[in-house]
């Protein structure tokens, strides 16, 4: 039996659940994603990111709840609803004793495309990447942001209106992130919805309309980055940095209004219990240490502010995280 609902949502999820025997891993999410909207996903390692994105796509099967890709139930629908989605995970799904050509072809056969219109596809796909030049070559001689290219061409070669993207520049470097982001809007402008997860707060908030931030498996908050950035206020929130820096550390975490103290490179950044504070208590503290003040700013909240305040993780910890999905 076909369930099509009439919302002009790209996506609908209504109390979304799933359970791996005892352990809870997505908990009744609700949200709903506009057609042709980047919508960013986010949360620490473990929080339910990777399984709600297995459950929207066919994967998996929830415990409970639903959801509905165009108007197509999931779990009624899956064969429907592959056809749908574009799907390109954080790990390599090419073959690397394949050629570029042949990955995108093996990947068109799959959705049962017409060989003519499959060989124009693969042609446009791999023009439009910047790769048919290479169409002959083995993926094993292709670099990580040459074959991340691939996987989304190939993702793309059944002309989903969804793709859906697990953390698309990890461990890539900056030139190789950038033309990925580039694509990204690029497609988004004709059209195309964006499922974005990302570990990179700053990207989401480079190419986000609206943002979900979830959490031991539910969702904390939904909103757009600039309304999320107003979670951290801009006046709590100053960078210093002195003419040495040696056991000042522990001395700045010790004065009254700190709350946090972080060091970054020469500078450090404090966390202030309350906006809007006179500053005359940091000129005291640097007088009192024989200290010459440098340079000091009051900061623009950022995204990963209010990541670090909604969820807890310390931005330690996110660099942490980063640097483990740069070496995987």
């Amino acid at each position: 039996m076909t369930h099509i609902y009439t919302s002009e949502n790209a996506i609908d999820v209504l109390n979304l659940t799933k359970y791996y025997g005892d352990l809870l891993a997505v908990d009744h999410i609700n949200f709903n994603i506009r057609k042709a909207e980047i919508f960013g996903f986010l949360g620490p390692n473990g929080a339910g990111k990777t399984t709600t994105i297995h459950m929207l796509t066919g994967i998996i099967k929830p415990t409970s709840g639903s959801a509905t890709i165009s108007g197509f139930d999931v779990t009624h629908n899956p064969f429907k609803v592959k056809g749908l989605v574009g799907v390109v995970p954080e790990d390599s799904f090419l073959y690397e004793e394949m050629t570029a050509w042949d990955n995108i072809l093996f990947t068109a056969k799959l959705h049962s495309i017409p060989k003519e219109k499959r060989l124009r596809l693969a042609r446009e796909l791999l023009e439009y990447f910047d790769l048919y030049e290479r169409r002959k070559d083995r993926i094993s001689t292709f670099s990580r942001g040459m074959k991340r290219r691939i996987m989304i061409a190939s993702a793309l070669i059944h002309e989903p209106k969804i793709l859906f993207l697990d953390e698309p520049t990890a461990g890539l470097d900056v030139q190789s992130s950038r033309q990925i982001r580039d694509i990204i809007r690029d497609l988004n402008k004709n059209g195309t919805t964006v499922f974005l997860t990302t570990h990179y707060i700053e990207e989401a908030d480079q190419l986000c309309n609206r943002i979900a931030i979830i959490k031991d498996g539910k969702i904390i908050t939904i909103d757009t980055p600039k309304n999320l950035k107003t979670i951290t206020q801009a006046k709590n929130l100053i960078e210093i940095s002195f003419d040495r820096t040696k056991n000042i550390h522990n001395d700045l975490k010790m004065l009254d209004h700190v709350r946090e103290v972080v060091i970054l490179e020469n500078k450090f950044r404090l966390y202030l219990e309350k906006p809007f504070l006179p500053l005359n208590f940091i000129f005291d503290f640097a007088k009192k240490n024989q200290l010459k003040i440098l340079s000091i700013n009051t900061l623009k909240p950022t995204l990963e502010d209010a990541f670090v305040k909604l969820t807890g993780l310390h931005t330690k910890d996110m660099a942490i995280e980063k640097e483990h999905i740069k070496r995987d």
